[in-house]
């Protein structure tokens, strides 16, 4: 009789997940497509994610509700930025429009708009899904030892 692998340290998993908003809402998916395939502790899954993975084996399914500190954060006014309006004057602005700015180092920070004023435009810099409660539904596919 062979044991079960079951997810661990040092465990290759392949699996089909949905990452869905408190509204139903889908964020991410392989449903339809090729499963995805990591190795636990290679940094490709948020710790929280991949900490509610522990224990299962291919052929389970489940459904995890993952909290903000242990998904994509909390988020952080800190990371809400002010800019003069007038850095804009080339795009039509509106709340939730997605920006892409370049940092110091020439790599690219994503931002929203939050708000809009006379003057100034409020841009918010936390990721997407911080704050928020997702919905993280497996199914995994295998899962072996490397």
């Amino acid at each position: 009789m062979t044991d079960i692998q079951r997810i661990a340290q040092d465990t290759e998993v392949t699996l089909h997940f949905t990452l869905k908003l408190p509204n139903g809402d889908v964020v991410d998916s392989t449903t339809g497509k090729a499963p995805a395939t990591f190795k636990v502790g290679d940094g490709s899954l948020l710790p929280g994610f991949e900490q509610s993975l522990f224990g299962l084996k291919a052929g389970d399914q489940r459904t995890f509700e993952i909290e903000p500190e242990r998904g994509f954060g909390p988020g952080s006014t800190q990371n809400i930025q002010t800019m003069s309006r007038d850095n804009f004057t080339d795009m039509e602005l509106e709340i939730g429009l997605l920006i892409i700015f370049k940092d110091a180092a020439g790599g690219e920070m994503p931002g929203v708009v939050k708000a809009i004023h006379d003057s100034i435009v409020e841009i918010d810099f936390n990721h997407p899904l911080a704050g928020k409660v997702i919905t993280f539904e497996v199914e995994i596919i295998a899962v072996k030892a490397v």
